[in-house]
């Protein structure tokens, strides 16, 4: 009995080998085979090569890494291709570049005298012929000239026409700031007139920091200069030393800061702060504005730090995208609304009490759509001289602080944005004359009544009028049209008589810059 059942176990296992090796042997038989041995034979290898599928799931996590990289991709290509949310690189604090300017040891101390600054572009002194065309060169000099001596004119420095008239000057006649554009060596410089020692403060590519065409502007005394300056995602102010031994960030926010204006005791800078409307454009910070779906502002809210306490208050609720301008300790002026909506453009004017904090709009009955436009207030704040854009005409008129219309100069048909005037220092009269080479008339002063007191004709025109710091002279642009339309540099009295021109002897382009020392009354 016992050999029947070791003979039959034999007889299983022989067949099963053999079923094994005709499986081996004959793969394509394997359908046709009977399914029964084929499926046992299957199930006990199957087991074995179990390692044989371990690859499959070996196989799954090298898939894995290749998936893994993939959500790092992705922020990554995000942020490389919006570069309005990648933090701009942090502009430092140096004084490189340094050297000395020619400034005569005269100047070099403290100016009492009025002096006019200007810069002379494209001096062809090789011209034989003024009627010979000449390839333009790329260099622009900075003068100083003294009215009362116009062929003592010093050439301060030696610029690259790409300066243009971004030069910025100290009103004491202490010191100037100027743009430099000129490759490895381009940025913001400080000259100190007192020295003669001039350096770069500050490695920019440009003046405008993101797209806010922001001027430097110096305090009274000369001492500091405001500059608005890129910082990680917005901007801010920062004040820099006239020495170029340090800076101060003022405003230290994460909005944008811009457009700074010293008040005339030194004591308060004005500025203007989109901070109501986004307060942070640095991203993950409560209530930060995006980046990628909200556009950088254009303007803002004006806005007052005390130097002395170090705090800062909002002065208006009016949006602003300018400069405010100070009249006096006291008394400021802005613009309000935006040109830049084709659509609806608007401008109004308003005047604020900064030690009351009252504020409002100067505004004349049946103004409300009409635009404001080139105003020039006398110090004492009462009066404005405005150009009034309606949808169909222009005028310019005399307003009071209350909107009260005083005067229409009905007699005088400028062109829209195409007219400047000028107030003097005490309030007595202003200057009335064409801006950007648009000079229609000659030289025209009015006293505050606006009776003419000078009603000159052309040549000279009179464009960009602006009264000496002591209120005996006028300084202005006039064309010749005797020598090819050129524009020179005039000055006449305060009543607009005896002009004479300084820029006769140079050639190529004159611009006014402004300006520098004298004493105001």
């Amino acid at each position: 009995m016992g050999h029947r059942i070791f003979y039959g176990l034999c007889l299983c296992l022989l067949s099963a080998l053999v079923g094994c090796q005709a499986v081996q042997a004959e793969p394509t038989a394997m359908p046709s085979a009977t399914p029964t041995p084929t499926a046992s034979a299957t199930a006990s290898p199957t087991s074995a090569p179990s390692p044989t599928s371990t690859p499959t799931p070996s196989a799954t996590p090298s898939s894995t890494p290749t998936i893994t990289p993939s959500p790092t991709i992705t922020p990554t290509a995000t942020i490389t291709s919006t570069p309005s949310i990648t933090p701009q690189p942090t502009i430092g604090f140096r004084f490189d570049n340094w050297g000395r300017a020619n400034v005569p040891t005269s100047l070099q101390s403290s100016t009492l005298r009025s002096l006019l600054v200007f810069t002379n572009s494209n001096n062809q002194v090789s011209i034989r012929n003024l009627a010979t065309p000449s390839a333009e060169n790329t260099t622009e000099i900075l003068y100083f000239v003294d009215p009362a001596a116009p062929a003592s004119r010093i050439e301060v420095v030696r610029l690259n026409v790409a300066t243009q008239d971004q030069i910025y000057l100290a009103p004491n006649g202490r010191a100037l700031a100027y743009f430099l554009a000129d490759g490895s060596r381009s940025g913001l410089y400080i000259l100190n007139i007192e020295n003669a020692l001039s350096g770069r403060i500050a490695a920019i590519a440009s003046i405008p920091q993101r797209g806010i065409n922001s001027s430097p502007t110096w305090s009274p005394d000369g001492e500091l200069l405001a500059v608005t300056l890129e910082t990680g995602y917005a901007l801010d102010i920062f004040a820099y030393d006239r020495g170029g031994t340090g800076r101060t960030n003022l405003t230290n926010h994460p909005a944008y800061d811009m457009f700074p204006a010293w008040s005339p005791d030194g004591r308060l800078l004005a500025f203007v702060s989109d901070r109501d409307n986004c307060p942070s454009w640095t991203p993950g910070d409560p209530g930060a504005c995006d980046a990628l779906t909200t556009p950088p502002p254009l303007g803002g809210y004006v806005y007052l730090y005390d130097t002395q306490s170090g705090q800062t208050r909002r002065l208006a609720e009016v949006f602003t995208s300018e400069a405010p301008r100070w009249l006096n300790e006291r008394l400021l002026t802005f613009a309000g609304g935006n040109q830049s909506d084709l659509l609806n453009p608007q401008r109004t004017l308003w005047i604020a009490d900064v030690q009351t904090n009252s504020v409002r709009q100067v505004l004349a009955e049946g103004d409300e759509n009409a635009l404001y436009l080139a105003e020039a207030w006398s110090r004492d704040g009462n009066l404005v001289f405005v150009q009034r854009a309606y949808p169909d005409r222009t005028d310019l008129a005399i307003l009071t602080a209350s909107g009260a219309v005083r005067e229409v100069l009905s007699d005088l048909n400028f062109p829209r944005f195409g007219v400047s005037a000028a107030w003097s220092p005490d309030g007595e009269r202003y200057a009335v004359g064409g801006r950007d080479g648009q000079c229609p008339y000659g030289v025209r002063v009015f006293n505050r009544e606006s009776q003419p007191v000078a009603r000159g004709n052309p040549p000279p025109s009179m464009c960009n009028p602006v009264f000496s710091p002591d209120g005996s002279l006028i300084a202005f642009t006039g064309v010749n049209p005797n020598v090819d339309g050129r524009l020179d540099i005039y000055t006449s009295t305060a009543n607009g008589f005896g002009a004479q021109n300084l820029t006769a002897g140079l050639r190529g382009r004159m611009t006014l810059i402004g300006w520098i020392g004298g004493q105001n009354p």
